[in-house]
């Protein structure tokens, strides 16, 4: 492949991230290798997230799944070295030790790959970028040449990536001050629950949310802040991107608030804008019941625990619940303990604060 045509490709790349599979494949052909990779790491939790070329996609998929980045020494070596540009195989094995390392024989060699050119890249924010390309092994051990004909472009990776990761910053930064415009306190976080960008409202929040090192943050209620970090998981895992809502406390134990976490999905998210999702936190003021319809959307109720709390929210008894719907008392409060699972409530009238807190779309007036 041409040269040029691979760096003006690795530029755009800063701009429109939904290319990076065919730059890597490209970059791959370039190299004469079977496939490209690029994902963000960190130390503490693994493998953040990762695109590869299309001939590569299964390979990376199971190095993450098996967490092999935790285990493989030819990284802990090439980031030991501390070098910037690109490393082979043999620059941090001998012969000797590539034939019995664990990882090679488990992992690389079945697959027939393991003969590879990577280089690790700092953002001045965010976890470590690493990228490379994986040959076959049956090519033999990596040509120096090869590795300096990569070393050429690494310059322009590097900036492809300080320009994403700026552009990201950016984004998370109008977003939480968009969510601020129309009066919702509200923060952007990253993989591992890092916040990337907070409004002033979120910030202003006397007592729900607590500041801690390394750009975290943790919700006053211990139970709500469990549940958070429950949810922040789920969207790490890229589990199903359901919205997750549930009371949190202040300092003086009420349900002061409605805390939202909704997933950050599809053309939002990619390898370089790394926002996982957003917390939006609601102050409880109202004394009004929201619709059941709202209620079991914004909580995953079922229909019967969203009737429930709805009953009690508008001044029901469980008996008169119970009465109005034909079923019997327990088969209520069991329905009512479902309810309070899943709003992260203790009792009757926190569920019942918690749902005054929440405003319903304003009906339009022809």
């Amino acid at each position: 492949m041409d040269r040029q045509k691979l760096i003006d490709q690795i530029y755009e790349c800063s701009f429109v991230a939904a290319n990076w599979p065919k730059l890597l494949d490209d970059f791959a052909n370039y190299a004469g290798a079977i496939g490209g990779f690029f994902f963000t790491f960190d130390p503490s939790v693994g493998i953040l997230r990762g695109v590869a070329s299309d001939r590569f996609r299964d390979h990376l998929e199971a190095y993450r799944a098996g967490g092999w980045i935790t285990r493989d020494a030819r990284n802990t070596r090439m980031w030991a070295a501390n070098y910037g540009g690109f490393l082979s195989e043999m620059d941090v094995f001998t012969s000797e030790e590539l034939e019995s390392d664990p990882t090679y024989r488990a992992f690389y060699e079945p697959r027939g790959i393991g003969r590879s050119m990577i280089t690790a890249i700092f953002p001045p924010t965010g976890p470590v970028l690493i990228l490379g390309v994986e040959r076959s092994y049956a090519d033999g051990p990596t040509a120096p040449a090869s590795v300096q004909s990569l070393n050429e472009i690494r310059p322009h990776l590097a900036r492809a990536a300080l320009i994403s990761s700026r552009l990201q910053a950016e984004r998370a930064r109008a977003a939480a001050e968009m969510l601020g415009v129309i009066g919702l306190p509200a923060l952007v976080f990253s993989d591992a629950g890092r916040v990337m960008a907070a409004n002033d409202l979120i910030q202003r929040l006397p007592d729900g949310i607590r500041w801690l090192a390394a750009d975290r943050f943790a919700l006053i209620d211990p139970g709500a802040d469990r549940m958070l970090r429950r949810a922040i998981e789920a969207l790490d895992r890229n589990d199903p991107p359901t919205p997750r809502s549930f009371a949190a406390r202040g300092e003086d134990a009420q349900a002061a608030m409605v805390a939202h976490v909704v997933p950050v999905r599809g053309s939002a998210r990619d390898i370089l804008v790394r926002s996982t999702g957003v917390l939006i936190l609601t102050p409880v003021t109202r004394p009004d019941a929201p619709p059941v319809e709202l209620i079991q959307s914004l909580f995953d109720l079922t229909p019967a625990e969203a009737r429930v709390a709805r009953g009690l929210a508008v001044g029901d008894t469980l008996d008169e619940i119970a009465a109005a719907s034909g079923l019997s008392r327990n088969t209520i409060r069991s329905q009512l303990r479902g309810a309070l699972e899943k709003t992260g409530s203790r009792r009757q009238a926190e569920l019942v604060a918690l749902l005054g807190g929440i405003t319903p779309w304003p009906k339009s007036h022809a």
